[in-house]
């Protein structure tokens, strides 16, 4: 694959399945283009890096006294850039695993209250084949926690809707069982039975979710979809297909459930990066202190 087609479906990726701004996906593109050009002075480009030169390029920007936090997301874009070559079996090795970064705050992401949720899924026609079908594919990321990704790619095979179970393929080709809710299996259920052989028509596809065109259903077209949706409530935060997967998480916290448990159903192989919901879920509780209590 050439290297603009690799770039521009990293920027799809990030889009879509990371869910990060056109200003935040200028900004690694902008890293990455740095870093493309310190490794061709090397006669390498970035498919033949190894950790040395990533840590080569990481001093050289020391050197040109570029702020500590600056480097500190030249080396997140080069993590994330990699890690998405070698998730999509493009890569066998990461040249930044082994790499110090300088300690970062991070960010907790946006997720959906149970009140948005409920206004969101309001919103659809229930009598449009295309809306049954978006209901569907949102009801089941918020059922699931499934990465826009897993769930574009699921097959009919994959669904056991008398247990409510799916099979999943995550990152790395990894399977997982995940289960879903009644009210997932109700939407599902109303859309294959209503809605899907209306936008096959006659055409046969092996995908729980189809495009106008009978073909596969992408995570970018699934992303405009749901601004769509989005636009006809009151919700004002910045809301991707991986918020549902952010709000899923998060409300199970809430309500409780082991941290374990939700790194299983999130697919996730270190429990650190399922941890950040717990402070999600803190985050909450402080709003509810601050808002309730006579001293707040």
């Amino acid at each position: 694959m050439t290297r603009p087609n690799i770039l521009k479906e990293f920027q799809d990726f990030l889009l879509v399945e990371r869910g990060l701004s056109e200003n935040s996906i200028h900004a690694y593109s902008y890293d990455l283009k740095k870093f493309e050009d310190f490794v061709a002075a090397r006669r390498k480009d970035l498919l033949t890096v190894n950790t040395e030169d990533v840590v080569g390029f990481l001093q050289d920007q020391k050197e040109k006294q570029i702020s500590s936090r600056s480097r500190a997301r030249a080396l997140a874009a080069l993590r994330q850039f990699y890690r998405y070559l070698k998730d999509e079996n493009r890569l066998e090795a990461n040249p930044t695993e082994n790499v110090d970064t300088p300690e970062v705050k991070k960010t907790l992401p946006d997720y959906l209250t149970v009140e948005e949720i409920k206004e969101l899924f309001d919103c659809f026609n229930e009598k449009d084949p295309y809306e049954m079908r978006d209901k569907a594919i949102f009801e089941l990321l918020y059922s699931s926690g499934l990465r826009i990704s897993e769930a574009c790619n699921l097959r009919l095979e994959d669904l056991d809707l008398e247990n409510l179970f799916l099979t999943v393929r995550g990152k790395g080709g990894r399977e997982r069982l995940v289960p879903f809710g009644q009210k997932s299996l109700e939407v599902i259920q109303n859309y294959m039975d209503n809605a899907r052989e209306k936008i096959l028509k006659s055409r046969y596809s092996q995908y729980l979710f189809i495009s106008k065109k009978g073909d596969l259903l992408n995570r970018k077209s699934v992303w405009r979809l749901l601004k769509k949706y989005i636009s006809r409530t009151g919700i004002k935060k910045p809301v991707t297909p991986h918020t549902f997967r952010h709000s899923f998480a998060t409300h199970l916290i809430e309500n409780n459930a082991d941290l374990r448990s939700v790194q299983e159903l999130l697919g996730h192989l270190d429990i650190s990066t399922t941890q950040i919901y717990t402070h999600m879920a803190s985050r909450t509780l402080k709003e509810v202190h601050k808002k309730f209590h006579p001293r707040g």
